[in-house]
């Protein structure tokens, strides 16, 4: 009786590994921006509001996400009351707008030019980090500047303040530099990643006071997207 010969199957070259693995890569890369297209163009977060605008609320777009920009008015001042460094920070002379950001705590922390990010920072950033809201004061915004805005209803902006200040973990700021000699970090709810950025915060900000916009913004695109589609005509 012939002895059964052992079928032993070749390995994969390794280089061919390398070569679906850059493929698999190359799909994820050129997937995310489109998903970030397509997150924009869905609409979510309209809640009927028959009032009228009496509010406006600026984003200014930096290289990689959006800030807001809040008039220094009574009820913004109100929303953060309970913050004794923030509250020091609104009393600042010349101080006429509230400059209100999210991001990674490692990346968004680093003082400093993108050049300055660690390696470790943006690994983080890009799988899980901890967050942090930023504050900051500015004089006023030269008209020259033309920003995108959001025009809200008295109620709309009352929802708004009261989701950015629920951001807020603490009332007390993180011992570190900031990127200008008055702004302050805190911690802040929720971790960031890829899938949960900067600029998908401030569509949930948006969202949340009753403005229709992208259910999904990763990117400054998407945001700029979202904001020419559901918020421009305002």
């Amino acid at each position: 009786m012939p002895l059964l010969r052992l079928q032993i199957h070749p390995r994969r070259p390794h280089g061919q590994q390398l070569k679906r693995l850059a493929v698999a890569l190359l799909v994820l890369l050129l997937s995310y921006p489109c998903a970030a297209i397509v997150g924009a163009l869905v609409p979510a977060g309209r809640i009927a509001d028959t009032g009228a605008p009496t509010r406006q609320v600026q984003l200014i777009a930096g290289p990689i996400h959006y800030d807001f920009i809040l008039p220094l008015d009574a009820a913004t001042r109100t929303a953060f009351v309970d913050v004794p460094d923030a509250t020091e920070l609104m009393n600042m002379s010349g101080a006429q707008n509230l400059l209100v950001g999210w991001g990674a705590r490692d990346f968004y922390t680093t003082v400093g030019t993108y050049g300055d990010v660690t390696a470790r920072a943006t690994w983080r950033g890009a799988v899980s980090d901890a967050s942090v809201v930023r504050l900051d004061v500015v004089g006023a915004v030269p008209e020259t500047l033309e920003l995108r805005r959001l025009n809200m209803t008295d109620t709309q902006y009352a929802r708004f303040l009261t989701a950015l200040r629920a951001t807020l973990t603490g009332d007390a700021p993180l011992d570190n530099p900031g990127f200008t000699t008055t702004d302050l970090f805190y911690p802040a709810t929720g971790q960031f990643n890829l899938f949960r950025t900067c600029n998908v915060w401030v569509g949930q900000m948006i969202r949340a006071a009753g403005l229709r916009f992208g259910r999904w913004t990763p990117l400054p695109v998407s945001v700029s997207l979202s904001h020419w589609l559901y918020q421009s005509g305002d």
